[in-house]
């Protein structure tokens, strides 16, 4: 399943990746009685990094791995631009195997079609932020005016005009992460792969990095694999999570989704202490009016209050606050919903799969 876009820029099939000395030894034997991750560490003395991983990534989507540490999720984004060799699988960019590329075609794939952030931005100390956000183009063999004219426009894009003139040490760490993240920009890949790049910062500074990301991936169209392991995180930026644990992707799915329905009792541990109240829409939680009407009987909805199906909990839950009457949901000028109180206690409580059976 493809997320946002309808294309698929990234696509991940059946991805594995054995660490040791046996390690195709091991794949074979995985493949042959389909051994786990104990079993390959106890026979053949591998650590078994990723298992059978299969995702697509669509064209301008944010699709968040995330999972504690040791899971498989670095190792895995390594594979996109192929850092690290899988055992077996077929990783596609942009419809290319990336497997099957020579070391030349491999560079300019990464040179032009991937930009990354790390969590450590590297930053070269003897360089100003300028240097820094132009190396990339440097090494490619820009023209001067040209690296020159792009760096300039990512570091604008990241809010750090004035500032191209500083050297690393003289900016604070939520700067030195907007350089870094400016870099990745800086030649308009199509493809950012961001492995935790602000997990050491401070909260409000995380939150604000957070929107400027956010925002820059939507004007600019960027395709994104955001490794994090904070379910918040991923949470409020990703269109779609996937979650790992000991290699396998557990679960993957809209926020909503993962929230709400759980596949195991490892994903609900994760997800027991997230609140619902931005999470679930009212176009989840209404029941149709008809089915509403044939149970009270027909109403005057002109005096309701009035909610789009895109509307949060937390929306519905300030309309209510003030009135006795349910909530009528409107597309297009049209009551196409109604959401009544107990609708909405049962959707902070997350029974949204009880509520759209019992509407049906």
């Amino acid at each position: 399943m493809t997320g946002a876009g309808q294309e698929a820029v990234i696509d991940c099939r059946n991805l594995w990746k054995i660490f040791g000395r046996r390690a195709d030894e091991a794949m074979k034997a995985v493949q042959k009685q389909g051994l786990g991750k104990i079993e390959v560490r106890d026979q053949f003395d591998c650590v078994v990094g990723v298992q059978d991983a299969t995702f697509t990534v669509g064209r301008g989507e944010i699709f968040c791995i995330m999972g504690l540490s040791g899971s498989g999720k670095s190792t895995l984004i390594r594979h996109v631009n192929r850092l690290i060799e899988p055992t077996s699988g077929q990783l596609f960019i942009e419809g290319q195997d990336v497997n099957q590329l020579s070391a030349r075609q491999l560079r300019e794939v990464r040179a032009e079609k991937i930009g990354m952030v790390f969590q450590n931005m590297a930053l070269m100390p003897h360089r100003t932020v300028l240097e820094n956000v132009s190396f990339s183009q440097e090494v490619r063999g820009h023209s001067l005016r040209e690296r020159r004219e792009n760096a300039l426009r990512a570091i604008d894009a990241v809010d750090l005009n004035g500032w191209d003139q500083k050297y690393p040490d003289e900016l604070s760490g939520g700067m030195q992460q907007r350089v870094g993240l400016a870099r990745a920009i800086a030649a308009d890949p199509s493809i950012l792969l961001m492995d935790e790049p602000f997990s050491a910062l401070d909260p409000l500074i995380r939150r604000q990095l957070q929107d400027k990301f956010m925002s820059l991936s939507a004007e600019m169209k960027k395709t994104t694999l955001f490794i994090t392991h904070d379910l918040d995180e991923a949470i409020r930026i990703g269109h779609r999570i996937a979650i790992m644990k000991d290699g396998a992707l557990v679960q993957v799915g809209t926020p909503e989704d993962i929230v709400t329905n759980p596949a195991d009792d490892y994903v609900a541990d994760f997800v027991a202490g997230i609140s619902k109240l931005e999470l679930i829409s009212a176009g989840k939680i209404m029941e149709p009016v008809a089915v509403f009407e044939k149970r009270e009987g027909p109403v005057d909805l002109s005096t309701w209050p009035e909610a789009h199906p895109d509307h949060s909990l937390d929306d519905l839950v300030n309309l209510s606050i003030a009135t006795q009457h349910p909530v009528v949901v409107k597309a297009n000028g049209h009551p196409i919903g109604i959401v009544t109180k107990n609708a909405l206690l049962r959707g902070i409580k997350g029974e949204v799969d009880v509520m759209n059976t019992a509407a049906e």
